[in-house]
């Protein structure tokens, strides 16, 4: 499920508890959904550090989290916040990530992050970076993923969060079948449906030109190349020409 909505419903669900004591607490709540600097507020409330990644690691929970907010009028007793930085001579983030989008401790280049090539981005991904992006149709996590701290993070048990329509066992090949329905079907809910149909035929296609050479590959591709949008029909050629 979309984490935006679940966390934001959770922390309405809170601030309604709190109003209940307070009549005139005001507040307003945020999920990675506004301009609010949600890692450096976490760093102050003394939740972790900012790491090379730019991602805030907790020292008990890694950084395989999300965070959301309530800004509030209540005057509330600030915190401390957290100083140290415990990422040492660690550059694992650094090296792993496929595109070199980390360019400096704590500084990336969002124009080469896989996660908004993916995600964000809406036109056409620039060729450079397309066999670097590999199979990856929505985000990445290299850089979360090597990351040391992350031995100590934990699965959420959370039903929201869980896989659904078997889209961890899916191959491209399927999903690339999907008609537009069907997507908007299967990923209702889910943080995925907003990158859009078109967007998402287009991050398959650059997964399906990195996969191994097959007829069945080959045949996909060239099934959807005539009937499609001009974004998507680029990306398409760019495929096919991989298996060339």
């Amino acid at each position: 499920r979309d984490y935006h909505k679940l966390i934001r419903q959770r922390l309405k669900k809170l601030a309604n508890k709190i109003h209940e004591h307070y009549n005139d607490f005001g507040y307003r709540c945020f999920v990675d959904s506004a301009p609010v600097l949600e890692k450096a507020l976490a760093r102050n409330a003394g939740l972790g550090w900012i790491g090379k990644h730019s991602n805030l690691i907790n020292p008990q929970a890694g950084s395989w989290f999300f965070l959301g907010e309530i800004y509030t009028n209540l005057p509330l007793e600030i915190d401390t916040p957290f100083k140290e930085n415990h990422c040492g001579t660690c550059n694992a983030c650094i090296d792993i990530c496929p595109t070199n989008a980390i360019v400096g401790e704590m500084e990336i280049d969002a124009r080469r992050c896989i996660s908004y090539l993916t995600i964000e981005l809406r036109g056409r991904i620039p060729e450079e970076f397309r066999k670097m992006i590999g199979n990856r149709v929505y985000g990445c996590d290299d850089c979360q993923l090597i990351c040391p701290w992350n031995k100590f993070s934990k699965n959420s048990d959370e039903d929201d969060f869980r896989i659904r329509h078997g889209l961890d066992t899916a191959n491209l090949v399927d999903l690339f079948s999907w008609t537009e329905v069907e997507f908007q079907e299967r990923t209702k809910g889910s943080a995925i449906k907003r990158i859009g149909y078109e967007c998402w035929l287009r991050n398959i296609a650059v997964g399906l030109g990195n996969a191994p050479t097959s007829k069945k590959v080959i045949n996909t591709l060239k099934k959807r190349q005539d009937n499609s949008s001009a974004l998507v029909s680029e990306h398409i050629e760019w495929a096919l020409r991989q298996h060339c």
